[in-house]
């Protein structure tokens, strides 16, 4: 992954040189809108038209339908961790934030927990509770909804771990590394499309 930050930036350097060099692109404030839509000047783009800089988690959230928390998002230190990857199941995602007294977050439970700590070592789902096998709280990695998405990239990959709780003061999302490549892969094809059209005078 940590190549794939290292291409994004890459592209982004590629775009901005073929854009300076491109013969048609004679004036330069011309040559500066061009790069704002490639995400290589960090103005103000419409949305929809936002460069890789300017994108963050929370746009990533609301491309995923989360604009909304629900309780599918989450567990309790209490639960049994087979009620607990049934909800991932039934929901389709990796991972759940975990709750401990007054609500309050304690940590989060994967499939790989699962995996390592269940599976691999013989014990039963049904009779193990969540708060035995999660990552402590301590040890939790979050980020923000206006955390930049390259950045949730790299924070994934530095860490070795594929699901982030997006917290904003309360639990605003999960974002995974699927998401955010996802993410990144469908703004540098806009990218590319937009400066293919310019180069064919379609811009």
């Amino acid at each position: 992954m940590q190549g794939l930050v290292q291409g994004v930036r890459s592209c982004q350097d590629t775009l901005r040189v073929a854009i300076l060099r491109h013969p048609h692109v004679r004036d330069i404030n011309e040559r500066r809108k061009i790069l704002s839509h490639s995400g290589c000047v960090t103005s103000s783009p419409p949305v929809g038209e936002k460069g890789l800089e300017n994108l963050t988690v929370a746009d990533v959230l609301v491309t995923k339908g989360e604009e909304k928390v629900g309780s599918w998002l989450w567990c309790r230190t209490t639960d049994t961790v087979y009620d607990a990857v049934k909800n991932m199941a039934q929901n389709n995602i990796g991972s759940l934030v975990v709750l401990g007294e007054r609500e309050l977050i304690a940590g989060i439970i994967t499939e790989r927990d699962y995996l390592r700590k269940i599976i691999a070592q013989g014990r039963s789902s049904k009779y193990t509770r969540v708060g035995e096998i999660m990552t402590d709280e301590n040890k939790l990695i979050t980020v923000a909804s206006d955390t930049n998405i390259l950045q949730a990239m790299k924070l994934m990959t530095d860490n070795h771990i594929r699901h982030v709780p997006v917290i904003d003061g309360k639990m605003a999302g999960m974002v995974s590394m699927v998401d955010v490549v996802r993410a990144v892969v469908e703004q540098q094809g806009r990218e590319l499309k937009r400066l293919n059209e310019f180069i064919k005078g379609e811009f």
